[in-house]
């Protein structure tokens, strides 16, 4: 049986390899940094993973060199200085690791970008020093930026600290219930609930997850899966830093949208599948994605957002437009820290609305070539992408995409929403009905046959689910102008007054059809009202 190491214990490997190899210089990027301490701390006194043990020494700006792995943090004099810390570990005679805490602040003089050029040669001396030493030594920055010198970058080993694996977050959940045992806190959770807590905490620190988990059981006195929201509304601060994904808030459900049950069937099949059930007892890979094509104003949207709350996940929205900059190399940057951003949080959905408009005349040579590196980009992170980002791809005019992007791989399935078929129209007419008239004058006194739903079923054939809403509401309007409750001849005439979208774009709707035809899959099922027949592959359950 092959075993399969955590990012943790890959990074251990790795790192132990670099200072059993003498690597003079380390530098991890992270902004946990008592995190990595401890691992390394646990590295230089293991000797299944580091022949020779390492005395452990720290120093940061405002403090003296210190011993920090005997729990005794004995003080080196004068070598606050960090060139007079680097002397230190030079000179000292014995096995050793001095861990520099965000030292990219000293490469910068007089807080202007002017690489301090005396430190960067005190680094040069001391790494070719080290290398030849009777001790083993390393070297390790620790620091959230990385800021290197041309002159010493390659005297300077890059080692990536992924974020807490979900068996660290789990350690974390444990012993907070443990200690929480006898607090007046109601915590019931099964085993896969705690799963599903601690995947929905995957993208914060140790320390983030602590406080996401404190804040949960302090809110409601109670830890519980209904506390999930508690902990994803802490992934609300790292998504909007990036500045191109938004966190869509929903409480829209699968119940609220109206039809497109083989779409809807296809999702409820695969909820829960990014837990560890689906991987280890039927290795299944996670799924990585749909794109929904189809009219204007028929659920699209509103289906992305309803998955948010059936998957309980959270929803990033990717703003294309938000990824170009005027400046050289910042947009192929943004898009890398969109999809770094959205892999942190995974398990999670990222939302492309109107996705033909975004990667729209990525042909063009107007911009050298940006928007192309740019889908590039993003197509690559679409077919070899292992983290669970489920992507969600909306579009209007779906013959406007690149054929690359539209290629099997890169989303599981592709989706066709029609105008909604005779037994849609009711459905959705219902629902908007029952939502808008719900604690209003009318809730009790309008009466609404099934005859009369049948018949303004047939009445709205042609309607999109959006302008079905907007004659719900604008039935509704009347009836208040009037200050009165709503009447059956409300609805008619709002229908009558309507113009919908399939006669004034009778020729755009049918191309989108055309093109669907055995190309998607219809999202709706079929139906026996002979004049709703879609076109479309059609799939079985």
């Amino acid at each position: 049986m092959i075993k399969a190491f955590s990012s943790s214990e890959t990074f251990k490997k790795n790192l132990s390899n670099l200072f059993k190899a003498r690597f003079p210089i380390i530098y991890i990027q992270t902004y946990e940094e008592n995190r990595a301490i401890e691992i390394i701390k646990e590295i230089a006194t293991n000797i299944d993973l580091i022949k020779t043990p390492r005395n452990i020494y720290a120093w940061s700006s405002i403090q003296n060199v210190k011993r920090i792995d005997n729990n005794s943090f004995d003080e080196i004099p004068d070598t606050q200085k960090v060139n007079n810390a680097l002397n230190f570990i030079d000179n000292i005679d014995e096995p050793a690791i001095l861990i520099l805490k965000d030292i990219h602040n000293s490469f910068i003089e007089y807080g202007h970008e002017i690489t301090n050029r005396t430190l960067v040669r005190y680094f040069r001396e001391v790494a070719m020093s080290i290398k030849q030493d009777n001790f083993p030594k390393n070297i390790v920055m620790i620091s959230p930026t990385l800021v290197l010198p041309l002159e010493i970058e390659k005297d300077i080993t890059i080692i990536e600290f992924d974020l807490p694996t979900l068996e660290e977050i789990k350690n974390v959940l444990n012993q907070m219930i443990e200690v929480n045992q006898n607090a007046p806190i109601n915590i019931d959770l099964n085993e896969e609930q705690k799963e599903i807590l601690c995947k929905g905490a995957l993208g914060l620190t140790l320390q983030e997850a602590e406080n996401a988990f404190a804040k949960a059981m302090i809110s409601n006195r109670k830890l519980t899966i209904d506390e999930l929201d508690v902990i994803l509304d802490e992934k609300y601060q790292i998504i909007k830093k990036t500045e191109v994904l938004e966190y869509v808030k929903t409480s829209l459900n699968m119940d609220d949208i109206g039809g497109l049950d083989n779409l809807k069937n296809w999702l409820s099949k695969r909820t829960n599948s990014w837990l560890d059930k689906a991987q280890i007892e039927y290795n299944l890979p996670a799924p990585k994605g749909v794109l929904i094509t189809g009219i204007p104003g028929c659920g699209k949207s509103l289906t992305a957002k309803a998955i948010s709350e059936m998957w309980k996940m959270p929803l990033l929205r990717l703003d294309i437009g938000k990824i170009f900059n005027k400046y050289v190399g910042n947009s192929e940057e943004n898009i890398r820290k969109a999809i770094k951003t959205a892999e942190a949080v995974a398990p999670a959905i990222l939302w492309i609305d109107e996705v033909e408009k975004g990667f729209s005349g990525i042909n063009s040579n107007s911009d050298d070539g940006t928007a192309q590196r740019i889908f590039g980009t993003f197509l690559t992170w679409l077919q070899e992408k292992n983290k669970p980002v489920f992507v969600i791809a909306t579009s209007n005019n779906i013959s406007a995409l690149p054929p690359e992007f539209l290629r099997k791989g890169r989303f599981d399935e592709i989706f066709f929403v029609d105008l909604p078929t005779y037994i849609e129209r009711k459905n959705i007419l219902k629902l908007h009905i029952d939502k808008i008239l719900k604690g209003s004058i009318s809730e009790n006194k309008f009466e609404l046959s099934d005859l009369d739903l049948d018949n303004l079923a047939k009445q709205t054939e042609g309607f999109s689910g959006a302008e079905i809403e907007q004659v719900v509401i604008s039935s509704v309007f009347e009836a208040f102008s009037e200050s009165r409750v709503l009447e059956f001849n409300d609805l008619i005439k709002s229908i009558k007054n309507t113009i919908p979208m399939s006669v004034m774009q009778t020729e755009e709707i049918e191309a989108i059809r055309k093109w669907a035809d055995k190309r998607a899959v219809s999202a709706s099922k079929n139906t026996e009202f002979g004049q709703d027949k879609r076109g479309g592959r059609k799939i079985g359950f």
